[in-house]
């Protein structure tokens, strides 16, 4: 679909499980396109999930980071510890990029961490916050508006146009957590760490 076959068609773009197929109804009526696609789609057969890179990332729990720790605290009736314990011991897969560049959606964050998004969203979250909302976690490669609770905040550029691919973590890929103090944070967040240096042999 992506190869320009299809006359109309102006962009695909994916989702979670689903696909969005964006076309010029002028050059092509809706049910021609459907007819189009069927005969493209009904021959393939469903690929196994392709093994993605895995990555474990630094994250800083601190107070001064995890901005919303403690109220997810008094919600969840879980301690702080207990929550970081938590998001540290999950294995997360990336299901897609989206809202900003190189920005990953993570899951699936077990139910006992599960909020709502929060009823105020913030009008700046700071680049690299880690937060969570429902049953999925995400990092903000930009300072961003955003409405997810904040745990914790990752040192790692997530996205940068020095490289050829510029997102680091790809959709199949695979996150853990691991806790960072606040000087750590502070230290690789100043330090040249090139990329290789976050990914874990699968």
């Amino acid at each position: 679909m992506e190869s320009g076959v299809l006359a109309g068609v102006s962009e695909v773009a994916a989702a979670f499980c689903s696909v969005t197929v964006h076309y010029d109804c002028l050059r092509i009526a809706q049910t021609d396109l459907i007819a189009r696609l069927t005969a493209i789609l009904d021959p393939i057969t469903p690929a196994k999930r392709p093994a993605g890179r895995s990555w474990l990332l630094p994250c800083c729990y601190d107070p001064e980071m995890g901005l919303d720790l403690g109220s997810l605290s008094d919600n969840l009736a879980l301690d702080c510890d207990r929550i970081i314990a938590i998001h540290q011991q999950t294995t997360f897969y990336v299901y897609a990029l989206g809202f900003l560049p190189g920005l990953p959606f993570l899951g699936d964050l077990p139910p006992e961490l599960a909020r709502p998004r929060r009823t105020e969203p913030r009008t700046r979250v700071p680049a690299g916050s880690v937060a969570i909302a429902n049953r999925m976690c995400v990092i903000y490669p930009w300072i961003s508006p955003g409405g997810w609770h904040i745990v914790g905040r990752c040192p790692v550029t997530l996205f940068d146009t020095s490289f050829e691919t510029a997102a680091l973590i790809a959709a199949g890929d695979s996150v853990r957590f691991r806790s960072i103090s606040l000087d750590e944070f502070h230290d690789l967040r100043a330090s040249a760490c090139g990329r290789a240096a976050f990914q874990v042999a699968c």
